[in-house]
């Protein structure tokens, strides 16, 4: 994700470095908190303050953990802190459909209802499974990166994500028969 050397120099106060380290991940950290707060805005506020939470406590940062698992922590708590203070709030905007002329239609409207269905199924999860699906299915993580990132024993990430995808698999049952809500 970031070379080490670029890490170590922005740790001894060079700002140029801290700088480039901060946008090397403004990216990654955004994508996170959209996948968990599924609010562009939200998102937006999330990232910044953990980008603010990162360039304040780069010196805290020991190299015993890996740094994009480090990054993620601090992203995932600032999430579900946000999300426990504020019902997450749907824009219209988003769902908004864009058809180009040489797609076919009929597949644009199934797989964006699909997108949507499956977008509210991990809405309906606990805090904690959406942020474990959310780190194995969306950012690929490891389950020991998962469990790194988030402080949880091993054991408890596997858990989480065994009952998220049965509770999923529940949710999304109309997409196993081959109907589509809608």
């Amino acid at each position: 994700m970031v070379e080490p050397g670029l890490i170590r120099a922005a740790q001894s106060g060079d700002r140029d470095a801290l700088i480039t380290l901060l946008r090397e991940i403004e990216n990654h950290v955004y994508r996170t908190a959209y996948y968990i707060l599924n609010n562009e805005q939200d998102a937006m506020d999330a990232a910044q303050e953990a980008l603010i939470r990162i360039y304040t406590k780069i010196g805290s940062y020991e190299e015993k953990a890996m740094f994009k698992t480090w990054v993620q922590r601090i992203v995932t708590n600032i999430c579900i802190d946000k999300f426990r203070r504020n019902k997450p709030t749907v824009s219209i905007d988003e769902h908004e459909m864009v058809f180009k002329e040489k797609q076919n239609v009929e597949d644009e409207v199934l797989s964006s209802y699909a997108a949507k269905d499956i977008r509210e199924a991990i809405d309906k999860l606990p805090e904690h499974q959406r942020a474990v699906v959310v780190l194995r299915y969306m950012q690929d993580f490891s389950y020991n990166e998962i469990a790194d990132s988030l402080d949880l024993p091993l054991n408890t990430v596997k858990s989480y994500l065994f009952r998220a995808r049965q509770q999923l698999q529940s949710l999304l049952q109309d997409y196993q028969k081959g109907g589509v809500r809608g």
